[in-house]
């Protein structure tokens, strides 16, 4: 006989692909229908129009599948009510500390607290146009095919391009009483100004926005438990870039650079910025360093200006990445196996063996 038990210990399997908790613990399930061979369940989503539905769906009907006895079943997402809602948020925040009050100072969002374990990872670079963004993007994919836990923050509030390299269209965060869900692909969890503004529009913001937007990110998104969190940050030695250094002092920092002498000789601004404000650097990223047709190498933009850079900042060359295309679709992440991919892999490891993170627990987060 199938018991209403044996359903609800196998959904207990099946996590909230945002939240990553089991949809069981978050009351998500709302009713279980048994008639003979055949089971019915209603499982409510936060909003209607959840991206991560079908996903969802899939996971409900591959663990009623595996109850034994089961021979039949149907699915029905739902949506939850109000109250349903607020009482799904608390959970979600039960499941992180309470941010820590300081007298006279704002709330200290979870991740900033001084007891959080998340590495921050500030990739930045002297001028635009080097394949920052890109580079920040690859390395946070090559982190979560390792098995980390990874956030990426779009600091460059102006020039966010991180939903065109994901390639996320329409998608948006959901937001779930006051608390946004970033939106996740490739494994990594992404929130971008992108977001937030319609039709390509320009953002046109004084200094002292830019910082409350970039603290917005932290304190009004639910990140959860991360390994590893990498900053986009916008090119040169501006207000972001002086905002992530007093507001993270603990960060860390990689430099992007092309071969070109006149890339490295700005790139060598923003490392000798992190060096003055005390934030280690752990390499150098030169990005288009050649392309390569019929097992020959061609220089396009020069060579050796990494090399230089990492000297002049005394710290190392991480990796040199190959001139191509990613995707045919548009997207700027190098598929799992290709040249690109297995040298930011290879970053991402000596990246990991610096910053002091620990082996991941397990890979496919």
């Amino acid at each position: 006989m199938i018991t209403e038990q044996a359903i609800m210990d196998a959904l207990r399997k099946v996590e909230d692909p945002e939240v990553h908790r089991s949809i069981v613990e978050l009351g998500m399930v709302k009713r279980v229908e048994i008639q003979g061979d055949h089971v019915a369940v209603e499982v409510l989503l936060t909003v209607a129009g959840c991206p991560l539905r079908n996903k969802i769906d899939q996971d409900v009907r591959a663990a009623l599948a595996s109850v034994p006895g089961v021979r039949s079943y149907d699915v029905f997402l739902g949506t939850m009510s109000d109250e349903e809602r607020k009482q799904f948020a608390a959970k979600v925040r039960a499941g992180q500390a309470d941010p820590l009050q300081i007298a006279g100072q704002p709330e200290v969002p979870p991740l900033l607290r001084d007891d959080a374990k998340t590495v921050f990872i500030a990739v930045a670079s002297g001028k635009g146009g080097v394949g920052k963004s890109t580079a920040t993007a690859n390395l946070a994919v090559a982190f979560s095919r390792l098995g980390y836990k990874v956030g990426v923050i779009d600091a460059d509030i102006y020039g966010f391009s991180l939903p065109n390299i994901f390639q996320l269209g329409d998608r948006r965060p959901a937001l779930v009483e006051n608390m946004l869900m970033p939106v996740q692909q490739d494994g990594v969890k992404i929130i971008s100004m992108g977001f937030f503004v319609h039709d390509n529009t320009p953002v046109v913001w004084r200094g002292p926005m830019l910082g409350k937007m970039l603290r917005n990110f932290f304190s009004e998104v639910y990140w959860g438990d991360l390994d590893v969190m990498l900053l986009d940050l916008p090119p040169g030695t501006g207000d972001v870039a002086l905002d992530v250094h007093t507001l993270l002092p603990k960060s860390k920092e990689v430099i992007v650079t092309t071969p070109q002498s006149n890339a490295t000789e700005v790139a060598a601004r923003a490392g000798t910025m992190a060096i003055r404000t005390n934030h280690e650097i752990l390499g150098v990223i030169e990005n288009m360093s050649y392309f390569e047709a019929n097992g020959e190498r061609h220089y396009i933009f020069g060579k050796g200006g990494g090399e230089r850079l990492a000297r002049e900042l005394n710290t190392d060359l991480l990796g040199q990445i190959p001139l191509g295309v990613a995707t045919a679709s548009g997207s700027g992440i190098f598929p799992n196996g290709s040249e690109q991919a297995q040298i930011f892999e290879s970053i991402a490891k000596n990246v990991a063996k610096k910053a002091g993170l620990p082996a991941p627990a397990a890979a496919g987060h």
